[in-house]
């Protein structure tokens, strides 16, 4: 059952004519159960609570405008203060969907943790990734409000979170898929010198975030993954690789590659490098420095977020563009102890034993992992496992020079393109010798093609002997009018030459 309202059945607004205002429906409530079964709709309470509770500006998006002219009927017949009324284009990022059902699927069907999982476009999804409300607002600020249907780049989002967590976030260093270090020949240190320990400031551009010790063992300590390559892709890559000697970090000295160690079970997955460290007065300067992670670096867990679709603006194939690695997990990362000052802080719930979610809107629990990017600590947090979540990555270094390597796949490409281009040339070479009349007869593209031709030499019939189509010959002639063009074009260079 409904309850209608009598409104004006001429208008030309379908939304004018009998307003639904109350349903009656005999099924029990989530939250209430069967004590009331009488619901008003949104239509009718929307200008009436605005109105109640003073409301000046009433900001929806444009698919309310057609519903202004009820909101403001509704406020007449009752005769209450009235709003006013804007309608703006929402706010839509580039690979994600801000429809309530779509979200509602990605919820149910377990393509997400839940309503706050990291790569929904919801305000608990922001937070526990690490937007702060400062970088949504800046971000609101820089697009602007706007009747205009568009899709705002994702990029201008993560432009401004790099900005503010830039000046805000600790630093420190972590190794995210990490290989082991082993030391094994040392150059140019005093047997007296086992450990090392260096300040390191938790902000190089403001003093007031302070420092913290980190301590680098001559026995072993890590590197991440990334930091290392067979090759150097022609002397584009600037890690470390076993012919290329890198430095470290706040240590000086140069790693150097002695041999490889791959794991026991498989044998493509490297665990261990055995290297030699240079802290000599003469070594060659290194063309890069790579962070690290010492021997008592915290073991954590890690989860990198990319794009949560594959396509900027997802069609109604949406589910089957969603992004397989939009959520990639390291479960085995390390960070360096410094994190702990910070963590030994946060309040933990007494019943789940995780940390309790920052609700401050600080960034006290942002961290920069050098090189790598921006990361927070998640509310999955506990006292025996350390979780972090990506915010946004670095801005990635340009290349000082264009790759000169180029993969055998590659190299293919450039040979087919390479015979297709010289063969193209030599079929125009072999047609400038050919006469306008002979061009369908000797020409190499058009042999056996046609088997019947006028006095012009234009084809009448094709191979089979069918005739041909008015519109084919008048294509003919036009390539035909252009032969003889080239033709005229050569005996002219040839003239002046």
């Amino acid at each position: 059952y409904t309850l209608r309202l009598k409104m004006d059945f001429d208008s030309s607004n379908p939304n004018m004519y009998d307003l639904m205002a109350y349903r009656i429906k005999y099924v029990p409530h989530p939250h209430i159960g069967a004590e009331w079964c009488i619901y008003p709709t949104y239509d009718y309470t929307h200008s009436i609570c605005d109105s109640l509770e003073h409301i000046d500006y009433s900001i929806c998006t444009l698919e309310f405008e057609n519903r202004r002219e009820p909101y403001y009927w509704m406020l007449w017949a009752l005769d209450l203060f009235r709003p006013k009324v804007y309608e703006m284009s929402r706010l839509n990022l580039q690979y994600t969907v801000l429809s309530k059902r779509r979200l509602l699927k990605l919820v149910d069907n377990g393509y997400m943790r839940g309503w706050n999982d990291c790569r929904m476009p919801t305000i608990s999804g922001f937070r526990r990734k690490g937007y702060t409300p400062s970088i949504i607002n800046e971000f609101c600020s820089s697009v602007g409000a706007t009747r205009a249907n568009n899709v705002v780049e994702i990029e201008k989002f993560n432009a401004v979170a790099r900005a503010q967590l830039g000046e805000k976030a600790r630093r420190c260093m972590a190794a995210i898929d990490p290989i082991k270090i082993k030391v094994v020949e040392l150059i140019g240190f005093t047997e007296s010198e086992n450990d090392f320990v260096f300040e390191v400031k938790n902000s190089p551009t403001n003093d007031a975030f302070g420092s913290h010790m980190i301590k680098f063992t001559r026995d072993y300590f890590y590197i991440d993954r990334d930091d290392f390559r067979m090759d150097n892709m022609g002397g584009d890559y600037y890690g470390l690789t076993p012919n290329q000697h890198v430095g470290i970090k706040y240590v000086g000295a140069n790693v150097h590659v002695i041999k490889l160690k791959y794991d026991e079970k498989d044998s493509k997955i490297l665990s261990e490098i055995e290297v030699k460290l240079d802290l000599s007065e003469g070594r060659k300067k290194p063309k890069s420095h790579i962070s690290w992670c010492p021997s008592d670096s915290v073991p954590c867990e890690v989860r990198v977020y990319g794009n949560l679709f594959l396509v900027p603006e997802p069609t109604e194939k949406w589910e089957e563009e969603l992004n397989p690695k939009s959520e990639v997990i390291y479960s085995s990362a390390l960070v360096d102890p410094s994190v702990m000052e910070i963590v030994d802080k946060c309040p933990y719930h007494e019943s789940s034993g995780k940390i309790l979610e920052d609700l401050s809107g600080g960034t006290e629990r942002h961290f920069q992992f050098e090189r790598k990017g921006f990361f927070v600590i998640d509310i999955e947090t506990t006292k025996d496992k350390l979780v972090f979540n990506r915010v946004v990555s670095l801005r990635e270094d340009v290349p000082s020079k264009p790759s000169t390597q180029k993969s055998a796949k590659e190299i293919e490409k450039l040979d087919a393109r390479k015979a297709l281009q010289a063969k193209q040339i030599a079929l125009k070479q072999a047609r400038l010798k050919i006469s306008p009349e002979n061009l369908f007869k000797e020409a190499e593209e058009y042999k056996g093609l046609y088997s019947a031709f006028g006095e012009d030499g234009i084809p009448t019939h094709d191979a089979a002997g069918e005739k041909l189509s008015k519109s084919a010959i008048k294509s003919l002639k036009k390539d035909q009018a252009k032969h003889v063009k080239a033709l005229k074009v050569k005996a002219m260079k040839e003239a002046s030459g």
